[in-house]
């Protein structure tokens, strides 16, 4: 499996786990005090380490940190708007589409000349 794959592949599981830790107590765990809910999410996001640092790892052999930190960011908001919109309940909006086009065009400067 070519180092592209297994990167993106390892961040969206990274990511995740990484939404669940910082957002998912909000739902389950809105009736406890924020310590517990803290607790946990650490624990989740041993997980998300556990997979995020062998993914940059990886990543770093075919990537520039640039290209790498921008790649996170769009798999961050491809786990983060599913999630909240189908567990959090958060009603969608427009504006996710259009911060989703201006992630596009950072991804176009950030990896444009990437192959010269």
């Amino acid at each position: 499996m070519p180092p592209i794959v297994r990167t993106v592949f390892l961040l969206t599981l990274s990511n995740v786990f990484m939404t669940y830790a910082w957002y998912g107590h909000l739902r389950t765990l809105a009736d406890r005090p924020w310590w517990i809910a803290a607790l946990l999410s650490w624990g989740i996001a041993l997980f998300e380490y556990l997979l995020q640092v062998p993914a940059n790892r990886i990543g770093f052999t075919v990537l520039t940190l640039p290209q790498l930190k921008m790649l996170q960011e769009v798999i961050t908001l491809l786990v983060f708007v599913p999630f909240s919109v189908l567990y959090l309940k958060q009603a969608p909006r427009l504006d996710f589409l259009w911060a989703g086009l201006c992630l596009c065009g950072a991804v176009y400067f950030v990896f444009r000349g990437h192959g010269s």
